[in-house]
Parts: structure tokens; sequence; C-alpha cells
């Protein structure tokens, strides 16, 4: 089949470009022309053409209509076979949830769309695919994913197909730990007869770091320290440690290409998310034989059992991350590990075979996006004319009534 992927700039870095490179990488190997649609800003991927399309660059709420419409023409013009995209576009044969649902994770962070016409756009899409009126099937990766889009917006369950994340087995290993714990941790400034807590992850306030400093004040471990690798303002969130008198306990290292390396320093790895779609740190955490402190509103949470691979909190505050570390603080870690390590995770596999299943039981049940009229130009002006100039230049109750959303 010639098969389309719509993502964002590719990197190797955050989950839903880790999951396209491991698909851009299985649909190759099994004989299909696969091609990539991203922006102009996206680097060449050996092997696979890339169809860069121009997207405006700024606000935030026309560069994701620019895309979504520019990746629509591109599709459309080359006549592929089957489309999936990794983004909110506006026609796709199939769509991967990686991002879960918008009103969720508005509501999750304790937030309503109101009047910002980004959030408002998001939902719209988010709509129109979830309903089956921009997509023909959804791929959800979590049991609590699944869950929301049914109930936020009615999906019929035979046409959402869950298929968890893989993990990369070679990279992601226990055998690390032997190799690069002593280094690793003499880079970090984390002495031999420390506890050391790994947060990894982008979004700070979403994956929950603010509740984990909090714990880790509270704990009765002194030598407890917190590695936080990612991307975001690090300022809060040292200012709080500092007020909690933790000091040099918290360190900041700022996004790490060698995560695998880290995970190898860690005793635990933490992310007690307040929204995670998934999660693929629960998995490379685990693979690499680390137990892993999670929330029940993270997806990864339905691979953890408490007490034998991690702990999972129902309430993410510091009290309750507080018992989650020290249970962990005061468990086993020799029977830890060997639970870890003999239940290590092999969904990769499964579902890279799952998707291109998938794949071909939706080519198989109709023509693909090229023989579909596409009605993304009515869409475009529809929600895009109160902002193509000043938004003052519209009426407000305009603006609210192109970017409704059910359940305001």
């Amino acid at each position: 089949m010639k098969i389309a992927l719509i993502c964002r700039p590719f990197s190797f870095h955050g989950g839903v470009e880790t999951a396209t490179a491991g698909l851009l990488g299985a649909l190759r190997r099994e004989g299909h022309a696969v091609e990539l649609i991203s922006t102009r800003r996206q680097p060449d991927v050996p092997g696979v053409p890339v169809r860069r399309v121009p997207v405006l660059r700024h606000p935030s709420t026309l560069r994701l209509l620019s895309f979504a419409l520019a990746a629509q023409r591109e599709a459309a013009r080359q006549g592929y076979d089957l489309v999936q995209s990794h983004e909110r576009a506006l026609r796709q044969d199939l769509y991967r949830a990686g991002e879960g649902c918008h009103r969720a994770y508005l509501a999750a962070m304790g937030r309503r769309p109101g009047v910002d016409p980004y959030h408002r756009l998001v939902c719209a899409l988010e709509r129109r695919i979830f309903r089956l009126r921009a997509a023909r099937h959804v791929v959800a990766i979590s049991r609590q994913g699944t869950a929301e889009i049914e109930r936020l917006y009615g999906t019929p369950p035979e046409r959402v197909t869950l298929i968890y994340n893989g993990v990369d087995l070679a990279r992601f290993t226990p055998d690390k730990r032997a190799r690069h714990r002593t280094a690793m941790r003499a880079e970090l400034g984390v002495d031999a007869a420390d506890w050391c807590v790994l947060f990894v992850g982008s979004g700070f306030e979403r994956k929950g770091l603010g509740p984990l400093v909090d714990g880790l004040a509270s704990m009765s471990d002194r030598r407890a320290r917190l590695i936080v690798a990612g991307k975001g303002n690090q300022a809060p969130y040292a200012a709080q440690a500092a007020r909690l008198g933790l000091g040099d306990r918290v360190a900041f290292v700022g996004p790490r290409p060698d995560v695998d390396r880290l995970y190898a320093a860690a005793d635990l790895v933490a992310l007690p998310a307040r929204y995670e779609p998934f999660g693929n740190v629960h998995l490379e955490a685990l693979a690499s034989g680390v137990p892993v402190l999670s929330s029940a509103h993270a997806g990864g949470a339905e691979l953890i059992r408490n007490g034998v691979n991690g702990w999972v909190v129902a309430e993410v505050s510091g009290p309750s991350v507080a018992e989650g570390l020290e249970r962990l603080r005061s468990a086993d870690p020799t029977i830890l590990e060997q639970l870890i390590v003999g239940g290590a995770p092999q969904l990769i596999e499964r579902a890279i075979d799952l998707r291109s299943r998938l794949l071909h039981e939706i080519r198989e049940s109709g023509r693909g996006i090229s023989g579909l009229r596409l009605r993304a130009e009515r869409l475009l002006l529809r929600v895009t004319q109160p902002f193509a100039s000043r938004v003052g230049e519209q009426p407000i109750e305009r603006c609210t009534e192109m970017f409704h959303v059910e359940g305001d």
C-alpha cells in the first residue's frame, strides 16, 4: 500500500514522535510505500520520502489550521491508499489519539476552552475526528483513552481500537544498570547511598512535578534525591524546592538524549501526572528494570501493580505521592527488580502487528482518502474568519459560536 503518515516535525524524544518512528520503520519493513507529511522544519528521514508543506508559524491557532489544511491538500494530491494521522487533521482514514482527548485534558487541569481560539479549535477538530466525520477509525493508546473517547464523543466501540505503545527493548534494558549506573550517578552528583528518584518529561505542571517535589519533602529519608530531566520552566519548581528546604536534593538536567543512561542511575521513576494519555516513560523505565510511581490519571498506570513493579496514586497531591514514595522506598529493591525484569514489557511486536493488521483492514473496508469528498476549505473559512484579521473586529458571540464545544 501507499501510505501517508501526518505528523509534526519528527524527532525521537517525545512519545508521539517515538511512536511515529517505530511505525514508519515497521511499515517499511513490511513492504509498504510510506511517506511522511510534515512541515518545512522536518529534517530528512532515512529511507522515507518527506512531503513538506508550508505552515504559518504564528499565532498557534493559525499554525494548527494551516498545517491541517496543507496536509489535507497534499494527501489528496498524492492519491494515497491510506492516510494515518498523529495530528488532529481535517481528514484521515486512521487517527492515532496519542495526545488523548483535549476536552479531558482541559478538565483535568481545571480549565475550560472559554473564548480561547486555540483550545476551541483543537476541540472542534477533535470532535470531527471522534464523531467519525473526519476519520474512519481511531486508535487509542490506553483503556483510559478509549473510555474518554467513547464517553465524551459517543464514538462506537467497534470504531476504536486499543493499541498500547511499544518500547525499544534493545535500548531500554536492565543490563545498562550494571554498565552505566556508577558513572551516571557520579555525573549527576548522586552518592551510592542516595535513593534517586527520576522524573522524565516535558510539561512539568501536567506531569505532576509540583506534587512530586512536595512528596519528596515529606519523606523521612533525607537522602532521597530528585533528578528532573525534560523541557519546561524550572524556576517555580526550583523555588518550591528551596522553600521546602530541599536544597541540592532536587536537580534539573534539561532534555537528555541519553535517557536510557538516566534510568540506569535511578532507583525509582516518578510520573504522578494530572493528565497523561499514556506516558512512554512507564514502558522505558520498566524495561530498564526500574519501578514506577504513577497516577491513576496516566494511561501507562494500567501496566503498574502496586508493590510489584511500582505504585499508582489515586490522587495527585503531595501527601498521596509521599505515601507512594515511602512504600517503594521501604520495599526490598532486589526482589522488586527481579519482579520487574521477570515481567518486562514485551508489547512492541504485538503493537506493530496490531497496527499493521488494522491498516490492512481499513484499506480493505473501502476506498482511502483520495476517493473521499473533502470539505476542508469550507471548514477553514468557517472557523478562521474571525481571526484572519483582528479578533476585535468580530463580535465575541460569533467567535464563541464558531468554536462551540459541547458541554461548555
